[in-house]
């Protein structure tokens, strides 16, 4: 490797580790509630991993509420991607499309993506309402599950709106550019 690829490998380092320091900085208060899930899931996979292969007795409850936590850890953790405009989207589309057709892609994705949370949201509150049954190792309804679910989806919804509105306030060079020099960083 000569000297130039060094520095520039070296470069290209130092800037993939100011993405993930901006990243880290953008935690905000509506964050926290991922973290707490992650971090509770974390643990009862290890205490499920712990108990069943130190221990060679595992408990029965871990598989089932962690399983819960990873439902919950989904949808919860979508209202971040979704207020980021981090989630997966076909961004080498942009840079093929004429760039006055960049901006009415990117508004109809966004009002596809509001609907399709708002109406997610819909479907698990009619789950919710007609589950009746408790959860096999806690006594806990799994309507609860169902509720929280459906309260990400609304959150999603609500942040793609938003999303939505600061897309319309821009001209549509504007949000041409941004797409074309950074797709993934949201809008």
């Amino acid at each position: 490797m000569t000297e130039h690829t060094k520095g520039d490998h070296l470069e290209s380092l130092v800037d993939e580790l100011e993405e993930i320091s901006d990243d880290i900085s953008d935690v905000r208060w509506m964050d926290i509630p991922v973290l707490v899930i992650f971090a509770i899931l974390f643990v009862i996979v290890a205490l499920q991993f712990f108990t069943r292969y130190v221990l060679n007795d595992s408990l029965g409850w871990t598989e089932e509420i962690a399983r819960y936590f990873l439902i919950l850890l989904g949808f919860v953790g979508g209202v971040t991607c979704v207020r980021k405009g981090k989630h997966i989207f076909l961004e080498f589309s942009y840079h093929y499309l004429p760039t006055r057709a960049i901006k009415p892609l990117v508004s109809l994705s966004e009002v596809l993506v509001a609907g399709f949370w708002g109406y997610g949201g819909w479907l698990a509150i009619e789950l919710a309402q007609r589950t009746r049954s408790n959860m096999v190792s806690i006594n806990l309804p799994k309507a609860y599950i169902y509720y929280l679910v459906s309260a990400g989806c609304f959150l999603m919804a609500v942040y793609a709106v938003a999303n939505l509105i600061t897309l319309l306030g821009k001209p549509a060079d504007q949000v041409a550019r941004e797409k074309l020099a950074h797709p993934s960083d949201g809008i």
